[in-house]
């Protein structure tokens, strides 16, 4: 939705068309830098991101409890009255830093799902929502999210985040949007490939795209195929369906 106000032409939407909001978030789906930055640029609006769940409606983190601008990459901090750890798989507290699973616990979590008691007893444990999302807390205590822990790449036994690749896709000239996800290998286990959206008038070569991962990633996160769409398949709240890729 951002992006595509910031596409309109000037005339149909002034510096001041925004002169009335007094706060913008963005959720659901994760907001490129370059577009928060260049919507307080072209609008002089700061725009929020928030990080939540159905499970634990309507929001468990958000900027908007941090400085301003916000940091980018950030999902801010949790709601006053919740309480977030950040767990590895043996269900132990990470180090600060490194990635862990979104535990939340808190007034706003969730009862169970309705005559669903198996998938209830999993998402919620002596009193934690466990959320499948990982995320890290960096030095100044704001979260950042990773991915779904479910989306996660396992090259030759090394962990691959497909968001950590799309954004490196993202920040290439030609590239307008970028999804990542697994593909079987029979000498690696998975493999990382890729679908772009080019920027309009531009024709990357997937050759070129994967050198500039290469550029920036360790070899086992860089893609060994990429394939330029025309659209990537995505919710109506913006989100990837990746299973669809």
């Amino acid at each position: 939705m951002f992006r595509d106000w910031l596409e309109l032409a000037p005339a149909d939407a002034p510096p001041d068309a925004f002169a009335s909001v007094r706060l913008a978030v963005s959720g659901a789906a994760a907001l490129p830098d370059t577009v928060a930055a260049a919507f307080g640029d072209r609008f002089d609006v700061v725009v929020h991101q928030g990080y939540g769940l159905t499970e634990a409606s309507p929001i468990v983190s958000t900027t908007a409890l941090g400085p301003t601008p916000p940091r980018p990459g950030s999902i801010g901090r949790p709601l006053p009255g919740l309480t977030v750890r950040l767990v590895d798989e043996d269900g132990a507290d990470v180090l600060a830093g490194d990635p862990g699973e979104i535990w939340v616990q808190g007034p706003n979590v969730f009862a169970g799902y309705w005559d669903e008691p198996a998938a209830t007893h999993r998402a919620l444990v002596d009193g934690w929502l466990h959320t499948g999302d990982v995320a890290v807390l960096d030095e100044h205590d704001d979260l950042r999210l990773v991915d779904r822990r479910t989306d996660l790449i396992l090259v030759a036994g090394f962990n691959v985040y497909p968001a950590e690749v799309e954004e490196v896709l993202r920040a290439h000239p030609d590239v307008l949007d970028a999804a990542v996800t697994g593909e079987a290998s029979p000498r690696t286990g998975e493999t990382v490939v890729a679908a772009v959206v080019a920027t309009p008038g531009a024709d990357p070569a997937p050759s070129d795209l994967i050198a500039f991962c290469g550029r920036a990633l360790a070899r086992y996160k860089c893609p060994t195929r990429v394939t330029v769409v025309d659209t990537l398949p995505r919710t109506p709240a913006g989100k990837l369906r990746r299973r669809d890729l």
